[in-house]
């Protein structure tokens, strides 16, 4: 894509964790020998579920983390693939925590270290969640700052989870880029007012909600390209 005039302004990246900086599917496919082909199925109903609760959570105000509501969409999607396996269902949970960064990742954040820029995470996922799997993916150091939804206590897409990316930073909505694979999460950044891309990695339509992001790319390694230098 061309760059965005909006992103001439730019003084930090935001990214959402599940789906943009972490591979979901790698959770399922750790397990793929006792899974057998119901590996991929059992992905897709997990994530599935798993955000299904946390709008369900945030719209009756019955908030629970996210370990606990990742457990409950793992249960779920178990059963209705009649996988009855206590075992398998603490491996799979303990697989979470080791969760694949995508390749691209850590080359990416230290080129936008190098600019001179701010880096945070802005997820659903609980603090030692976030700890682990950044530790695992060797990237825990690049981030000015670790923001979880447990701060707020509702997940996204409430305004005041991407609020938090403000106050932390102490910059405006529009001197934050936001980057996140989700694309409910995309546009309902920007409809805050972040300026916003959205990661499309799985090549999907665009959404029929308010408001459409700044821009697209196909995977964060075009990101560092579209930002100029800042001082340091």
């Amino acid at each position: 894509m061309e760059p965005s005039p909006a992103l001439r302004n730019v003084s930090a990246c935001v990214f959402d964790a599940y789906g943009t900086l972490f591979e979901v599917d790698s959770v399922a496919r750790g397990a793929q020998e006792a899974l057998g082909d119901r590996w991929r199925a059992l992905s897709e109903l997990w994530r599935t579920k798993q955000l299904q609760y946390t709008w369900l959570r945030g719209l009756a105000g019955h908030h629970a983390d996210f370990w606990q509501v990742t457990g409950e969409a793992l249960d779920f999607a178990m059963a209705s693939l009649g996988i009855d396996d206590a075992g398998l269902h603490q491996r799979l949970m303990d697989l979470y925590l080791g969760i694949s960064a995508y390749p691209e990742v850590p080359a990416t954040l230290s080129r936008l270290k190098e600019k001179g820029l701010k880096l945070a995470i802005l997820s659903n996922g609980t603090p030692s969640m976030l700890a682990a799997a950044t530790a695992n993916a060797g990237i825990e150091s690049r981030f000015d700052a670790v923001l979880s939804v447990e701060e707020v206590g509702v997940y996204k897409p409430h305004p005041s989870v991407y609020g938090l990316a403000c106050d932390r930073l102490g910059l405006a909505a529009s001197e934050i880029c936001f980057l996140s694979s989700n694309s409910w999460d995309a546009w309902s950044a920007r409809a805050f007012g972040l300026t916003t891309l959205w990661c499309n990695r799985f090549n999907q339509p665009p959404e029929r909600i308010p408001t459409p992001p700044d821009g697209e790319i196909r995977d964060l390694s075009a990101l560092p390209d579209l930002l100029g230098s800042r001082p340091h």
